[in-house]
């Protein structure tokens, strides 16, 4: 008999009003364990409001959650998904140090050993190919090197759940295709990814599971591995 695993997230009931507007109304979101979702909408749909809820950015009124499997509440953030959640912007901001400093930013503010955050830091340099940025200043980064610094600042601090607020927006080609090359290498790591987009060269990555939301409903729909 095949188990049932738990999902690694899930909300239940979660509504967020926006002014007068009932911008969200969701009865369930469930997140898996290692699994990668697209979620996409018209403009104003609510998208980016979703993922920052998720990340504890933005409230909202949430009958039941767990994370993990255990019961939580959202309100205040608990410590075990702040740790496990790591929210990527649109436009990633950038501190005017350097990109070893960049990158290991939340490492330092955890206080992680020394010694760590240098292995863990030269690891994601080297995954997301900016090593020849170095001795470049976070200012004239174009915007596909700005958003791979800023996906390798999101993976060392290993999360469970990596949220992408619209990652290859406004990059040309070979920028998107940098940045889209990244994906599959987190789900490997066992990483669950929810990314929100309109970009059809995403949304077509193989074994991308569908969330669309539409009048602040959440409509669902697995895609098999080899679609």
């Amino acid at each position: 008999m095949t188990m049932m695993t738990r999902p690694l997230l899930q909300l239940q009931h979660l509504q967020k009003t926006v002014g007068q507007r009932l911008l969200l109304d969701i009865d369930q979101l469930r997140i898996e364990p290692g699994c990668a979702y697209v979620l996409t909408g018209a403009n104003g749909s609510g998208k980016s409001t979703l993922l920052r809820v998720l990340a504890g950015l933005a409230p909202a009124e949430i009958a039941r959650a767990s994370f993990g499997g255990d019961a939580v509440r959202l309100s205040p953030y608990p410590r075990t998904m702040r740790d496990a959640i790591v929210y990527v912007h649109q436009h990633p901001v950038l501190f005017s140090t350097s990109l070893f400093h960049n990158i290991a930013y939340g490492l330092l503010a955890r206080g992680i050993e020394k010694a760590e955050i240098a292995r863990r830091v030269e690891e994601a340099i080297a995954w997301a190919g900016v090593a020849h940025l170095r001795g470049s200043r976070p200012a004239v980064l174009s915007g596909g090197e700005k958003q791979r610094v800023a996906l390798a600042r999101a993976k060392v601090l290993a999360p469970r759940l990596l949220l992408l607020d619209e990652p290859t927006a406004n990059l040309d080609g070979r920028a998107k295709e940098q940045v889209i090359a990244l994906i599959p290498s987190l789900l490997e790591a066992g990483n669950s990814v929810v990314i929100a987009c309109h970009d059809r060269d995403l949304i077509a990555v193989p074994g991308m599971q569908r969330m669309k939301l539409r009048d602040g409903h959440l409509q669902t729909r697995a895609v098999p591995a080899h679609s």
